[in-house]
């Protein structure tokens, strides 16, 4: 079963004056298999290395985030990006002793 995530653009992505996602875009980001993560490790993913997340954005994301519209968007967006590859790299062990549940 393929795991996805969603969150809305905060800011419009903007290419050489043309809005390539307007502010408000649902982005769904999709759990990455192995072979999406080829030329990857996952320490950088999971520490936010731009580079790591700018390589893995298009290949997961829908509709696709180019590398080159990764390097326009809004410090906000790539965060929340960020966040939605940490919570699919981390085991569920990790999530429940970050943040345990009663």
């Amino acid at each position: 079963m393929t795991k996805l995530a969603t969150f809305a653009l905060q800011s419009a992505i903007v290419v050489a004056g043309t809005t390539a996602h307007p502010a408000g875009t649902e982005i769904t980001v999709r759990q990455p298999k192995a072979g999406e993560l080829r030329g990857l490790s996952t320490n950088p993913l999971i520490q936010g290395d731009y580079t790591a997340l700018e390589t893995l954005a298009p290949r997961i994301t829908s509709p696709a985030i180019t590398k080159q519209q990764f390097a326009e968007m809004d410090p906000a967006d790539l965060t929340q990006f960020h966040l939605e590859v940490l919570d699919f790299l981390l085991p569920s062990a990790a999530k429940q002793a970050v943040s345990p549940t009663e």
